[in-house]
């Protein structure tokens, strides 16, 4: 073989070489292997690679666990809705914040949901929640819910598959109403609280939800009218 065919493929690839032939390192080479060898640096690195890992691992089973967490509180609250005290809770208007107050079941999107009232922080942690403010479902005004898109049993989180003339069933402690959707969702900012105000003369029901997905930057809203009511 000739001189000419051993040299490399990439000649400018090749270290240069020292007078006795070694291959001489760059400075940042020799930096980065002066850092890896020492004790301390070594401890520094692995223990930031452990944290990286750790927060990785929490970010990705976040939305695990509060769903996990949301359906325990479902089940229990499915419990306590069925219970006597509720109802006369919910006639003398003194269901508290967290407590169930009534179900929604959205067939479309096989929702199927315990409500409670409220909308802290704390309540929402059930998956959904009525805003204290508005009308109690199935009465006259403009009864609101908000619902979790990606925690908390996310509820809603198919809310932008609701069309026109979807149906809404609402199930209170004294009856149940039929809820149709009217248009097709919007999505507003996190302060337009006229979603929230009253309708004249109308029952109407609002869902709101988080969007886009995962992040609380806006607000997607649907709309339905009463259409029918069976409420002692």
């Amino acid at each position: 073989m000739t001189e000419e065919e051993r040299e490399p493929l990439y000649p400018s690839a090749v270290l240069p070489r020292d007078r006795e032939g070694r291959g001489v390192r760059s400075t940042a080479e020799m930096v980065v292997d002066t850092w890896r060898r020492r004790p301390v640096p070594r401890r520094v690195i692995g223990t930031l690679s452990v944290l990286l890992l750790l927060g990785g691992a929490g970010l990705l089973s976040y939305p695990l666990l509060t769903n996990l967490y949301g359906d325990w509180r479902q089940a229990r609250l499915e419990v306590a809705f069925a219970e006597p005290e509720t109802r006369r809770a919910y006639v003398a208007r003194t269901i508290q914040t967290g407590d169930a107050l009534t179900k929604i079941t959205i067939p479309r999107l096989q929702v199927d949901a315990v409500v409670v009232e409220g909308t802290s922080l704390a309540a929402l942690r059930a998956g959904a929640g009525h805003y204290e403010q508005t009308a109690f479902p199935c009465e006259v005004g403009n009864a609101a819910i908000a619902g979790h898109r990606t925690t908390y049993s996310k509820p809603f989180a198919d809310l932008h598959r609701l069309r026109d003339g979807d149906e809404i069933v609402v199930i209170t402690p004294v009856g149940r109403c039929v809820y149709e959707v009217a248009g097709s969702p919007w999505v507003t900012t996190p302060n337009d609280v006229g979603v929230l105000g009253g309708v004249q003369g109308a029952s109407v029901l609002t869902l709101t939800t988080c969007h886009p997905p995962g992040s609380a930057s806006e607000r997607m809203i649907v709309r339905a009218e009463l259409v029918s009511s069976e409420v002692a």
